[in-house]
C-alpha cells in the first residue's frame, strides 16, 4: 500500500457503492487500485500519465474517474457515510457556510461545448425514410447526463470557479457546490442549503434543516433572511455598515436589528480549516479539469475521503 492509500477499513466502507460489474459483459479491473491512482491524482495534482505504475494503465484510471463522475458514482458514498455518523451523534447542528476561489489552470480552459440536438427530418417514423441517428461522441454524452458543460466563470483574476462548502463542527463538508466564479457567495445560499441532506440510518426522512447556520457579511441580504425564517433557520449573520444605516434612516419601517451572537460566531472558523482540507487535494487548488462534470467528481469525491479519515 502506498501512501495515502485506502486502508482496509476505509475500504470496506467504500466497495459497497462502487459498481458491481463492468460493460458489455465484461468485468471491471480492480476497483481498489483504481480508486487509489484516482486518489494519488486528486491528491497530488500530477497528470493522468504520470501516475505510478501500481495504479495500472492511466487510461483506465482516467476514463473510470470521467465515467463515474458523470454518472454520479462518486455522490453515493458521502451520505451513508453521514448516515452512519449520525446514527452515532457525531454531526454537529451548527453549520458554517462559506465559499474559496479555485482558479482554472490553462488546461481547464478550451471546452467543446456539446452539440445541439438533432432535428428529425420529415417523415422521420414512417416507412422506410427514417432519420439515422446521430452518432455523438461518449464525453458529449455523458456531459449532457452530469449537466451543460461549462467553462469556467470569468473574474477579475481571470478564469476562476468558486466552491461552496457547508461543513459541521468537526471540519467535515456536509455538502460541496461549485459554481463559476463569477457568482457571488449571498445568492448561492437558497442552493448550498438544499444541498445538505444527511439520511437516516434506518427509518425516516432525511435532515435537510440545520439548526443554526453561520456566515459572513457576504450571506447578509433581506432575501437570505427572510428564506431562512421560513424554514425556521436560526441564524448569526453580520450587518453590513450600509444595510445598518438605510434601516436606521427608514424609522420604524426600517425593521428590527437581526440578533448577532458575536461569541457563536467564532465558530464560523471550522468552515474555513474545512476549506484548508479541501485545499490540501492539490487537484483541487487549480482546476485542472475542462469538463464540468469531470470538475465536479474531483470535488464530490473528496468530501467521503475526509469523512472516511476524519
Amino acid at each position: 500500500m502506498g501512501r495515502g492509500d485506502l486502508t482496509n477499513a476505509e475500504w470496506e466502507r467504500l466497495e459497497p457503492f462502487l459498481p458491481r460489474g463492468g460493460t458489455r459483459g465484461g468485468r471491471w479491473s480492480d476497483h481498489r487500485r483504481v480508486v487509489n491512482g484516482v486518489l494519488y491524482r486528486v491528491r497530488t495534482g500530477v497528470q493522468w500519465r504520470d501516475l505510478p505504475e501500481r495504479s495500472g494503465p492511466w487510461e483506465t484510471v482516467y476514463q473510470r474517474h470521467r465515467r463515474w463522475s458523470a454518472d454520479g458514482t462518486w455522490q453515493m458514498p458521502l451520505p451513508k457515510v453521514q448516515a452512519a455518523e449520525d446514527a452515532a451523534g457525531r454531526i454537529d447542528g451548527d453549520v458554517p457556510v462559506d465559499s474559496t476561489a479555485v482558479r482554472a489552470h490553462q488546461h481547464a480552459t478550451g471546452a467543446r461545448k456539446a452539440p445541439p440536438a438533432a432535428v428529425p427530418q420529415r417523415g422521420a417514423g414512417r416507412g422506410t425514410n427514417q432519420a439515422e441517428p446521430v452518432r455523438r461522441p461518449l464525453a458529449v454524452r455523458l456531459a449532457e447526463v452530469a449537466g451543460s458543460a461549462r467553462a469556467p466563470g470569468r473574474s477579475r483574476g481571470g478564469f476562476t470557479t468558486t466552491i461552496h462548502p457547508a461543513a459541521d463542527g468537526r471540519r467535515r463538508p456536509l455538502t460541496l457546490v461549485p459554481p463559476p466564479g463569477h457568482y457571488g457567495d449571498g445568492p448561492r445560499l437558497e442552493r448550498v442549503l438544499t444541498q445538505v441532506r444527511v439520511p437516516r440510518a434506518k427509518v425516516g426522512r432525511p435532515r435537510t434543516r440545520p439548526d443554526h447556520i453561520l456566515a459572513d457579511k457576504a450571506y447578509t441580504s433581506s432575501r437570505n433572511r427572510r428564506h431562512l425564517r421560513r424554514r425556521g433557520i436560526s441564524h448569526t449573520i453580520p450587518e453590513r455598515r450600509d444595510q445598518r444605516r438605510h434601516r436606521l434612516n427608514r424609522g420604524f419601517r426600517g425593521g428590527r436589528s437581526p440578533g448577532f451572537d458575536s461569541g457563536r460566531h467564532k465558530k464560523r472558523n471550522t468552515v474555513e480549516r474545512a476549506i484548508n482540507r479541501l485545499k490540501a487535494f492539490r487537484a483541487l487548488a487549480p482546476r485542472y479539469e475542462k469538463r464540468a462534470c469531470i470538475h465536479l467528481g474531483t470535488v464530490t469525491l473528496t468530501a467521503p475521503t475526509i469523512w472516511l479519515r476524519t
